[in-house]
């Protein structure tokens, strides 16, 4: 089974704020790297270093520094099979946030499963066990 990686999976590796999620993530992309099932849009690429280099919390340190960040996703660019959009995936987004009311990002990311023909994306970021077209929707990090 292939599966599309969200960008909030690549954040917890990092996130020591919740030990339990950056374990789960932990494992998960290792047993993806490994058995080679997991496929990354490159759109979880470009948020995943927006997201860990700005400040989080009051606190107002960023998980990453930005040149730890930019190394980070040249790893994940060796590690995983990147997908990234065509004329035809767009127009696939465009019809899931006309069809299924998703909103444009969350569109971009099931539009990517669809058109390259994966069975499920792996996010917190929409409803576990949701069916979206062809792709189903499965949250790790649910109890």
């Amino acid at each position: 089974m292939s599966s599309l990686v969200d960008t909030n999976v690549l954040v917890y590796r990092y996130d020591p704020r919740d030990a339990e999620k950056q374990r789960v993530a932990r494992a998960l992309l290792r047993e993806g790297i490994e058995r080679g099932t997991l496929r990354l849009p490159h759109q979880a690429i470009v948020e995943f270093v927006q997201a860990v280099t700005r400040p989080t919390g009051r606190a107002g340190a960023a998980l990453l520094g930005r040149a730890e960040a930019l190394r980070e996703a040249e790893e994940l660019l060796a590690q995983f099979e990147v997908l990234y959009p065509t004329e035809a995936l767009l127009r696939t987004a465009i019809r899931g946030v006309s069809a299924y009311q998703l909103g444009w990002f969350d569109a971009q990311i099931w539009a990517c499963a669809e058109h390259y023909g994966l069975d499920e994306i792996l996010s917190e970021d929409f409803s576990d066990g949701q069916l979206i077209g062809r792709v189903r929707i499965r949250n790790p990090f649910a109890a």
